[in-house]
């Protein structure tokens, strides 16, 4: 894995998704220092790519209510555990769970290992409500895939929420998850 500035020089064999990611964060003049790598399905694999980034990536869960009438992008520490049972009372909905697979195409345009918030970029109904837990916003620097779980970028944590975010008209819920003593 080496760590380079900014988009690949050669786009060959990428998704159009994370081309799109790339022009997107560069129409937005967001600096962003990238790597590519195996396929990241594990918050492990996602610690060894931290370490050559510089950075946490930050860890996203694709959830719905039992209805799914409703949908949320959470973003917490990746070393950090979720519980459901934390998040349902702060944001008013019981019975939360992942979201399938479908759900997740069809709204972010991504598949499970890929889930980002860049993914926001394809909601253009705005379905799905934007989760944060409050220590994502402590941090400096921000990582996450670019739509796909072969890449990671980093990226300073302001401007997710001054530049990106804005730029995609989303707003988000600002949310406080426990870390639990082992």
């Amino acid at each position: 894995m080496e760590l380079v500035k900014g988009r690949p020089l050669d786009e060959t064999n990428r998704l159009t998704k994370e081309i799109e990611t790339y022009d997107f964060l560069d129409s937005l003049g967001v600096e962003y220092d990238r790597i590519d790598h195996e396929a990241a399905f594990t918050m492990e694999v996602c610690e060894e790519i931290d370490k050559v980034l510089g950075g946490k990536t930050c860890k996203n869960l694709f959830l719905c209510n039992r209805q799914k009438t409703n949908y949320y992008l959470l973003l917490m520490p990746g070393d950090k555990p979720f519980k459901t049972k934390d998040l349902s009372a702060q944001i008013g909905s019981a019975r939360l769970s992942f979201a399938g697979e479908q759900d997740m195409e069809q709204l972010l345009n991504l598949t499970p290992g890929s889930v980002t918030v860049l993914g926001l970029m394809y909601d253009k109904e705005r379905r799905v409500k934007l989760l944060v837990d409050e220590e994502v916003l402590e941090d400096d620097f921000f990582g996450c895939h670019p739509c796909i779980n072969t890449s990671s970028i980093k990226m300073k944590t302001s401007d997710v929420f001054e530049k990106i975010l804005p730029a995609l008209e989303q707003e988000f819920i600002k949310v406080s998850l426990p870390r639990y003593e082992a």
